[in-house]
C-alpha cells in the first residue's frame, strides 16, 4: 500500500505544578436579602472561597442598601449595594437653588428614589416643570 504515513500516537505533555493553594474569604449573603436592605452584621459572613471581583471585607458594607436580590451563600458583588436612600418616590422633598447669591427654595415631589449623592428627577409642586438635582446628606435636593 503507498501514500502518507499515518500518525497513530499523540504527542503527550505533562505538566507538573508546586505550591501552595492560596484562597480568599469572600463575604456572602448570610440570609436572602430583597433589594433596599439595609445591610446589618447579620446579614454577611465571611466564607473561604475565592470569587473574582467579591467583596472580601465587611469594612463599609453595613449600613449600605442592596440594589438587588442577593440569595442567602452568593458573593456580595460591589454593584449590588449601595448608598441607603434618602428619598423616597413620592415623597416631598426640599428644592434650592444657589448661583451667585441667589438662593431659591420650593417644595417638590421625588419621582425615584436615591441615596446622598444620586441624581433623581423632581416635580416642582408650584410649577408641575420637572427637573433634576442632586440629593444632599440632609434630604433636600440641590437643583443642577
Amino acid at each position: 500500500m503507498t501514500g502518507s504515513p499515518r500518525i497513530l500516537a499523540g504527542l503527550c505533555l505533562a505538566l507538573c505544578l508546586t505550591g501552595t493553594a492560596v484562597r480568599a474569604e469572600t463575604l456572602v449573603a448570610a440570609r436572602n436579602l430583597r433589594p433596599q436592605t439595609v445591610l446589618t452584621p447579620l446579614d454577611i459572613a465571611l466564607r473561604d472561597i475565592q470569587v473574582p471581583g467579591a467583596l472580601t471585607s465587611a469594612d463599609g458594607v453595613v449600613g449600605m442598601e442592596t440594589r438587588v436580590t442577593i440569595y442567602a451563600g452568593r458573593p456580595i458583588l460591589p454593584g449590588n449595594l449601595g448608598p441607603p436612600a434618602l428619598v423616597e418616590r413620592n415623597g416631598i422633598v426640599s428644592l434650592t437653588y444657589d448661583r451667585d447669591g441667589l438662593l431659591i427654595t420650593a417644595e417638590g415631589r421625588a419621582l425615584g428614589r436615591g441615596g446622598a449623592g444620586e441624581t433623581i428627577r423632581v416635580m416642582n409642586l408650584s410649577s408641575r416643570q420637572t427637573i433634576s438635582g442632586r440629593i444632599q446628606p440632609d434630604g433636600s435636593v440641590k437643583v443642577q
